[in-house]
């Protein structure tokens, strides 16, 4: 007989339920039960006094590098990061080696990713070898097991190609996720085009490179009728586009990463390369833009873009550093700073970090009803600690959040039921 887990005296808090209140959760057979069925003394009791109960929390931007990389990350280490997060599942973006185009990668990803501490959901490559020349073979993709498609670290220049994708994809109930950037404006820049970058010598990369992009995916999307998801969206530009298309009806979403409603184009000041990624850490503005569109619902999901990459490939020239940073080990507590400031509410953080990602992603999760799958965070909203690089689960260690101190972590992570991290 399966162990019967009780979770006690925690706030339990559900919005696809409607729920924000202190109470027991209840789970057995990897699903969330109704407390009535069973006899109190079968139980495993965990009491969560003054912790939070949510639905399990859901990145739907991961890179596990896996194939190919694993010097930097793999499906293990990933999800162990992820688990340590309060993550109990990611969609792994296709930019391995090689590329996740074909449904032996999807295979392979998935193969790896049996008995780990988090569900991984592979998204397939927009065209082959991401090469943005021929259109991938989505129906093999998505039998294998594809959520969705993108060529994310590469934008899909050519607008016919996109088109066809989208209705392909459209056409598999597949929806396509949006790596915007216009490399005419962006090619050669490492940072965001302002002031600091004059100052420090570095060429930028301006707004436009981005809105531009998320304009025409915009229309495309109309045009197509296909569900499109702006990943990592940073600018104020684009966040206006994408609210003005939401009230069109247009079907769209969009992501932020927790860098951009935290840091500023400043963190680059003395060429930090843990401070390079792309899209770039924006201005100020741009930050303030972020936070009021998680709040208002222009931005729909909070996620990572965990971007593992060694020493060697950031401890170089700024302009010659890899984009990108660790993040699953971050996201909540930088993203719990925004419901202390009273940005947004303990519920509206749940629909971005679990309930509205797991619907883009057409995934199981983002509830705790009776019945639904037993995938459970439990954070401990006012724990404090300084993150550190001895912390650090991920293979690699680029990010600029070590040594900054942070409250609020996941306590206990859950995953089909059962317990994959505790702290």
């Amino acid at each position: 007989m399966d162990e019967l887990l009780v979770l006690e005296n925690g706030r339990i808090i559900d919005p696809s339920s409607g729920v924000d209140s202190v109470g027991s959760l209840w789970i057995k057979n990897g699903k969330i039960v109704d407390a009535e069925d069973f006899v109190p003394s079968d139980a495993r009791r965990i009491d969560v006094h003054g912790c939070w109960v949510v639905p399990g929390l859901i990145d739907m931007h991961v890179h596990l590098r896996d194939p190919g990389q694993e010097y930097k990350e793999n499906v293990e280490t990933g999800t162990n990061a992820a688990a340590a997060g309060g993550i109990t599942a990611v969609a792994c973006m296709p930019n391995t080696t090689p590329v996740n185009d074909c449904a032996e990668v999807t295979r392979y990803v998935l193969e790896r990713a049996q008995g780990c501490r988090a569900r991984v959901y592979p998204v397939g490559a927009v065209s082959r070898k991401s090469a943005g020349k021929e259109i991938a073979d989505y129906a093999e993709m998505k039998d294998a097991g594809i959520v969705g498609v993108t060529d994310d670290g590469l934008p899909v220049i050519d607008s016919q190609l996109m088109r066809r994708a989208m209705e392909y994809a459209k056409s598999h109930g597949l929806f396509v996720m949006s790596h915007s950037e216009e490399y005419a404006l962006s090619r050669g820049g490492c940072m965001n085009e302002g002031e600091v970058a004059t100052r420090l010598g570095l060429k930028g990369i301006p707004n436009a490179a981005e809105s531009i992009m998320v304009f025409r995916d915009i229309a495309l999307a109309e045009l197509t009728g296909c569900h499109v998801h702006f990943s990592h969206i940073s600018t104020k530009e684009s966040l206006d586009l994408i609210r003005q298309a939401k009230g069109r009806g247009a079907k769209v979403s969009a992501e932020t990463s927790p860098h951009y409603f935290t840091l500023t184009d400043k963190a680059v000041e003395g060429y930090n390369t843990s401070a390079k990624m792309n899209p770039p850490l924006r201005s100020e503005e741009d930050r303030q833009a972020v936070i009021e569109a998680l709040a208002d619902g222009t931005l729909d999901a909070i996620a990572t873009d965990h971007a593992p990459h060694t020493e060697l490939e950031k401890d170089v020239e700024f302009d010659l550093a890899a984009n990108g940073i660790i993040g699953l080990e971050t996201s909540l507590s930088l993203s719990l700073e925004l419901v202390r400031e009273k940005k947004i509410d303990p519920a509206r953080l749940v629909e971005l970090m679990s309930v509205r990602p797991a619907q883009i992603l057409g995934v199981r999760g983002g509830s705790l009803a009776p019945g639904d799958v037993a995938d459970v965070t439990v954070i401990d909203p006012d724990a404090e600690f300084t993150y550190n690089v001895n912390m650090v689960v991920s293979k690699s260690k680029n990010s600029p959040f070590l040594d900054r101190a942070l409250k609020g972590r996941a306590k206990l992570t859950i995953v089909d039921g059962r317990v994959v991290y505790q702290l």
